[in-house]
């Protein structure tokens, strides 16, 4: 059943065009993610489909039984309300009903003798059963636990931003509606409380109209994609995999008639060039073809982020963390963690809200003093640091003139120079666009322009803050190659479960009472892990993680950390291995009954596997090049990804082998010993 229908909206704020033309309808069962660079209005966008902005031209048609629920951008809040009766604001009779009753019966706890009190409360009670409304304040309180709010009665404005921002979440999806709209509801939560709404949503009945940057959300939870592409509404009847494809065809095809297009519009203006007579009537109609021609919109453009900056040269001591401990007030955050960094360090920090992640970054960054053990940085290391706070930016100033604060040209890593306005045209910041004020930029593109300065100073150690908050995909994955050939150090704190398999090869978790344990591998592969030793009685299956990227020997590179539960790959029981047995280099002498040899098939498979394992890790090298060279091809990034993983697993297989072989091999020369 159509419980919306769009028709022609169009939407323009001054000179910029946000969308034009753009028409689409809802079915009930619909789940549709809006997807487009920062900047093209995808928040606008969802406000006038909930009514909350007129567009400047166009209709939205809602199904007269369709009640809509909403998360905007930037909710409003009353700093004196409590945390539950902040979920009840709102127009819909049945909060209303809810957050008048939770009010009255607490000024009834204050004066229990009131009859005129007593009687309010009965009078609710009633209202509260003719709506069946009972269930709503348990439903709001188990979905605020969930989101890590506990704090019923603490008044919103001692909370922090991300903190309101979970509260309106859990207003809108304890709304009774048939269409939900979401913008950026996995901003803001920590990755357990995101697979909680992922989960929560796709079990959800009704529709279903989100904008998020978070890939694997699009993936599980949608099944229909918008994309807001230079003013023009593009539908997909796909999940997000699926758009990527849909996508590229869509490109090529556009790419092919404007290619068509600038053929017969070159062989038009030779034939003008010869000096036609617009005499015939045949003429006349080909000179027209040609003016037509000419002031054809070209619907196609291929606009792509390009982040190409050079880092300081980096030496061999870069970040070394000792015994380091922090608390916040009487709860403690770290508790004893010692890490020393290594070049090409790749590392995700996790953990609840609130556990301490940006504390960790910031005295990393000499921001904030640990309360005991140090954080030493070494002399060459330059930091970058892209932090999850908005930044203070002068609204007044213009673009170009915010990024020649910190430097007017930079060195690519290919050794050219370029300028900041040539860095803007590769951050979609247009020549025109560089002498806007920043105070007429979207939050995204604000987000977009911050991440370019600190690119444009060289670092060569980056701590990541929460990056994919307020940036759109395309930037994403951009930022994502960029960070595959960035020699230096990465830290990063992020929810974006895509975003961290992609990027990083070691989890430095946060577990609570002060753990911070260091795991190899990526987010999923730590999360497996996770979910085994949940499930082990003795934690004891959770061990064998698998080394991410390619990256073999990031093992080795962990940096002791007492007291932390820190994870390894490549046990000593590799596939095959007898008994899982393990020990290497014991250098004891086996008994004869412990004798130990090769197998035919295992001699031949011990003489070639180091060959073997030289040959996967280039291959992995191999798909890295091609990642780069298809950096903004998302579709064929998409395969290479795929084999990537296979190449990673193959790797993996690899070395568990190596390990067992090798092992087996000093057993045999210590009998011979």
């Amino acid at each position: 059943m159509n419980i919306l229908t769009v028709e022609q909206i169009a939407k323009s704020y001054g000179e910029k065009v946000l969308f034009e033309d753009a028409s689409f309808g809802m079915e009930e069962h619909d789940k549709i993610g809006v997807i487009g660079v920062n900047g093209t209005g995808k928040s606008t966008f969802l406000r006038i489909v909930a009514g909350l902005e007129a567009p400047d031209s166009g209709r939205v048609a809602v199904n007269n039984d369709v009640r809509i629920a909403c998360l905007p951008q930037n909710p409003d809040f009353d700093p004196e309300t409590t945390v539950l009766r902040q979920v009840f604001q709102g127009g819909d009779p049945m909060l209303q009903t809810v957050s008048a009753y939770i009010e009255a019966v607490d000024r009834l706890e204050l004066n229990p003798a009131d009859e005129r009190l007593q009687a309010e409360v009965a009078r609710l009670s009633e209202a509260m059963d003719r709506l069946q409304a009972w269930s709503l304040e348990s439903e709001a309180k188990s979905v605020l636990s969930r989101l890590g709010i506990t704090a019923f009665g603490a008044k919103v404005g001692e909370l922090s931003g991300g903190q309101r921002k979970r509260i309106a979440l859990a207003s809108a999806l304890i709304v009774p509606s048939e269409l939900l709209i979401l913008d950026e509801p996995t901003n803001h939560i920590d990755n357990e409380s995101v697979a909680w709404l992922e989960s929560y949503l796709q079990r959800r009945r009704g529709a279903l109209l989100l904008i998020t940057h978070d890939r694997y959300f699009l993936d599980r939870v949608c099944n229909v994609m918008l994309e807001l592409d230079h003013g023009r509404l593009f539908r997909y009847e796909a999940n997000y995999s699926r758009f990527l494809e849909l996508k590229s065809e869509r490109e090529e095809r556009e790419a092919s008639a404007e290619q068509k297009r600038q053929n017969l519009l070159r062989t038009e203006l030779a034939w003008i060039r010869r000096g036609a007579r617009a005499r015939t009537t045949k003429q006349k109609a080909r000179i027209e073809r040609f003016e037509k021609l000419q002031q054809e919109r070209t619907e196609y453009k291929s606009d792509q982020l390009d982040i190409s900056v050079a880092s300081t040269r980096l030496g061999r001591k870069i970040v070394e963390i000792s015994e380091l401990s922090k608390s916040a007030g009487d709860r403690l955050l770290i508790r004893e963690l010692t890490y020393t960094a290594v070049p090409g360090d790749r590392v995700g920090i996790v953990g609840p809200n609130g556990s301490g992640k940006s504390t960790l970054l910031n005295m990393i960054a000499g921001r904030i003093e640990p309360d005991h053990g140090y954080v030493e940085l070494g002399q060459t290391v330059k930091l970058g640091f892209f932090t999850q706070e908005h930044q203070e930016m002068d609204d007044k100033q213009r673009v170009i003139e915010y990024i020649k604060e910190e430097a007017e040209v930079v060195t690519t890593a290919d050794g050219s120079r370029i300028t900041a306005a040539q860095m803007l045209e590769r951050f979609l910041f247009p020549p025109a666009m560089q002498w806007t004020p920043i105070g007429k930029l979207s939050g995204g593109e604000k987000r977009r322009l911050y991440l370019l300065r600190v690119l444009m100073g060289a670092p060569n150690v980056l701590l990541l803050d929460e990056p994919t908050n307020d940036l759109d995909i395309q930037t994403l994955t951009v930022l994502e190659a960029y960070l595959d050939e960035f020699p230096g150090a990465v830290f990063v704190v992020s929810h974006d479960r895509y975003f961290l398999d992609r990027t990083v090869d070691k989890i430095m978790a946060f577990e609570g009472d002060g753990v911070v344990a260091v795991h190899v591998g990526d987010y999923s592969d730590y999360a497996e892990r996770t979910q085994q030793s949940a499930k082990s009685a003795d934690g004891g299956s959770a061990g064998g993680g698998s080394v991410s990227k390619g990256k073999a020997a990031s093992a080795a590179a962990l940096g002791s950390s007492p007291g932390s539960a820190s994870s390894s790959s490549s046990g000593t029981s590799g596939s095959g291995a007898p008994g899982g047995s393990g020990a290497s280099g014991s250098g004891k002498d086996p008994s004869r009954a412990e004798r130990v040899k090769f197998s035919y098939n295992e001699q031949r498979e011990y003489d070639a596997i180091d060959g073997l394992v030289e040959a996967a890790e280039q291959r992995l090298a191999d798909i890295a090049a091609a990642m780069e060279q298809a950096s903004s091809d998302a579709s064929r990034l998409q395969e290479l990804m795929q084999q990537q993983q296979e190449a990673e697993a193959e790797l993996e297989r690899l070395m568990d082998r190596w390990t067992y072989l090798n092992e087996l091999a000093e057993k045999i020369a210590a009998q011979r010993n």
